[in-house]
């Protein structure tokens, strides 16, 4: 019967070095930029479909009307979140 074999993860790598740890929540830099607003998109969905119709060969309409939804709802909770944490931009559009 042969002894065990060591494990290789057992061994102490030369080329691992210890990384410093930090606290997550530690950041010095975040008091000091203040908070852009965001505003509610026009369009959830115009960079998805900027990309072309998705690759479902004879479902590609029900596919882009399913996927347009999902942005939406998306869409309408990230709009919900921000103004909950009091950043929408709540001035008139420019337009």
């Amino acid at each position: 019967m042969s002894p065990p074999r060591r494990r290789a993860s057992a061994r102490s790598s030369p080329r691992r070095k210890s990384v410093p740890r930090r606290d997550f929540w530690e950041g010095s830099d975040s008091g000091d930029e203040p908070v852009s607003l965001v505003r509610s998109p026009d369009d959830p969905a115009a960079m998805i479909r900027s990309l072309g119709p998705p690759p479902l060969p004879g479902r590609e309409t029900i596919a882009e009307h399913y996927f347009a939804l999902v942005y939406d709802k998306a869409a309408r909770r990230a709009v919900a979140l921000a103004a909950a944490s009091g950043l929408m931009d709540m001035s008139e559009s420019e337009e």
